[in-house]
């Protein structure tokens, strides 16, 4: 029993270590994306790509952001874990892409301002669904704004817009 514990324990501080955020976020993105695949037990694998290939990307692959996820050995998509600015701080969110990498679900895991917390509203958020490697996102142009949170809505739009570009650019030259 001793040693079932161990090694779960052990399995959980290497989980945490490759996600390289706390505690609190990884449970955070293990519940989201369990929720989303509507599946218990996954697994994430990093997904790294050389430095050469990361110079051209606008969103940096670090092999502590972004994973393939599974459960029972098949693959069900993948998850991207990053943070982004606020006015003062940052906020920790989610990504979630299915085996095709279109976004499935998009989460603000931690918001850390008094203000703009409102684009982790599952209504803001709906905006990414289906968008791919294919699309652009622009707080001027496609995504609505909120008042209040001008500059969070900005933060948020753009890093989802690099995330895109990146997953486009990753497809184009096969790494995914």
């Amino acid at each position: 029993m001793k040693l079932i514990s161990s090694c779960a324990l052990i399995s959980f501080a290497l989980m945490l270590c490759a996600f390289g955020v706390s505690k609190a976020v990884h449970k955070k993105v293990v519940k989201e994306v369990e929720k989303t695949f509507d599946v218990e037990g996954v697994s994430f694998s990093p997904i790294s790509v050389s430095e050469e290939v990361n110079q051209e990307l606008p969103a940096k692959i670090t092999g502590e952001n972004f994973y393939e996820v599974s459960a029972q050995n098949t693959l069900l998509g993948y998850a991207f874990v990053d943070q982004a600015p606020s006015k003062t701080a940052k906020f920790d969110y989610l990504v979630v892409f299915d085996t095709e990498l279109k976004v499935v679900n998009s989460k603000v895991l931690v918001y850390r301002e008094e203000y703009g917390g409102e684009i982790g509203s599952k209504r803001w958020l709906k905006q990414f669904l289906g968008k791919s490697g294919n699309d652009r996102v622009s707080s001027e142009t496609n995504i609505d704004a909120i008042a209040g949170a001008t500059i969070s809505v900005r933060s948020m739009t753009k890093s989802m817009d690099n995330l895109l570009q990146t997953i486009g650019i990753l497809q184009k030259n096969g790494n995914l």
